[in-house]
């Protein structure tokens, strides 16, 4: 799959935001939204780049992001995660093909799961009176950097599959 030095410009600054974002919650457990803002906005110039058509796609991966940010903030009206988090994974599947919604919420639960395990043992290594926060955003960018490897770095995703 053939890319434009523009769209690798714009993952090259989704992958930096992310990664902002996750610095962002592990040092301070929030996720501005400033950076939420500018990860969900940059998806549009991105559509357009790769050639997103107007209609259907571009209702169809709006609808999809907000069907995946409702079911987040369902999680959150149960007090399960953050704010930042929720609108963090909204913004970034503006940015992921359809076909990878999928695979890249499991990426995301399994690394979810780790840093959780991570955050346990540290617990009890360190115990403290304040209840522990996960740092969510770290596992939403581990996704999102994997789907952005797996849709469109990855020059071997095509073998076998004619």
């Amino acid at each position: 799959m053939e890319t434009s030095p523009f769209v690798l410009g714009l993952m090259a600054l989704l992958a930096a935001l992310m990664i902002a974002a996750a610095i962002s919650d592990v040092r301070t457990r929030t996720i501005s939204n400033r950076l939420n803002a500018a990860i969900a906005l940059l998806a549009i110039p991105f559509w357009i780049a790769t050639g997103l058509a107007a209609w259907p796609d571009i209702p169809l991966q709006l609808g999809a992001a907000l069907a995946v940010f409702l079911v987040f903030v369902g999680l959150f009206a149960l007090g399960a995660m953050g704010g930042g988090d929720v609108k963090m994974i909204g913004a970034v599947m503006l940015w992921i093909p359809l076909p990878l919604f999928m695979p890249t919420l499991t990426v995301m639960a399994v690394a979810g799961g780790i840093l959780s395990a991570i955050m346990l043992i540290h617990m009890k290594i360190r115990p403290r009176e304040t209840p522990v926060e996960v740092p969510y955003g770290v596992a939403i960018a581990a996704a999102g950097l994997w789907a952005l490897h797996q849709h469109y770095l990855n020059q071997f995703q095509f073998i076998g599959s004619t």
